[in-house]
């Protein structure tokens, strides 16, 4: 009885080892997979070099750029292109039918956690409004908006002042003049048809009371404005947002 009942008991400890042994493989496995699984998140943030030949040249014709009418054939709520001077920003603009649609949805149509960069639905797609909001994701590589939470400091706003936007059939350069730290229910930041007398006034004096940085480029009231938020790094509402004129080229 002894001599089975020690049979049982090494079977016993086999058994809890084997368990042991797979819990812990299976644990491995799941945390390579994290990280693999974080690395490609990380990584198709940034453009493949398939999408970057849909990127208008910077010469030629301003008022024409071929290749977004060739990325609007593969979906028809491309509307741009968006360039951010020595930063990472520098990809598509789309636009949908509310602001949730592109949140998880990259520029293919395709379901990606990092998302696209997109234009508030609120907005006009050809810039008519005095104001447009435009929303990406903060990645922490610097993907995406990632790098609009580094405009709060001195030296990197001063450092990059300017971009572009890019339409089929026009061009528009970025003068950056503001940025703001702010939370998700701002709604003088995020209700942009919400421009009483027709013009930026008060979304200008509300700059001059709030933006954490800030430079004097002569913005009116009846200059175009632009707007790029993402959200702050810590904070689950907070917001970062820059400003800048929007300027046609002749």
């Amino acid at each position: 009885l002894l001599h089975t009942a020690a049979k049982l008991a090494r079977a016993g400890d086999r058994l809890v080892s084997m368990v042991a042994a797979a819990l812990i493989v299976i644990m491995l496995l799941f945390g390579g997979y994290s990280l693999w699984d974080t690395a490609m998140i990380y990584n198709g943030a940034f453009l493949d070099s398939d999408l970057l030949t849909f990127k208008p040249g910077v010469s030629g014709d301003p008022d024409s750029n071929p290749t977004l009418e060739e990325l609007q054939a593969i979906n028809p709520d491309v509307l741009g292109w968006l360039t951010i001077d020595d930063t990472h920003i520098d990809y598509p603009v789309v636009i949908g039918e509310d602001d949730m649609e592109y949140i998880n949805t990259d520029v293919y149509g395709n379901f990606a956690l990092y998302g696209s960069i997109f234009m508030s639905s609120m907005n006009a797609r050809d810039l008519s409004d005095p104001y447009t909001l435009i929303y990406g994701h903060h990645m922490d590589n610097g993907g995406m908006f990632g790098d609009v939470v580094e405009f709060v400091n001195t030296d990197y706003f001063e450092s990059h002042p300017t971009g572009t936007l890019y339409l089929p059939d026009a061009t528009y350069t970025i003068e950056i003049f503001a940025c703001l730290q702010t939370d998700a229910f701002d709604s003088m930041v995020y209700n942009p048809t919400n421009q009483p007398d027709g013009d930026v006034s008060e979304l200008l004096n509300y700059l001059d009371e709030n933006a954490v940085q800030s430079r004097y480029i002569g913005v009116t009231p009846q200059d175009k404005v632009i707007a790029l938020s993402t959200c702050a790094e810590a904070e689950t509402n907070g917001r970062v947002v820059i400003f800048g004129r929007l300027d046609r080229k002749s």
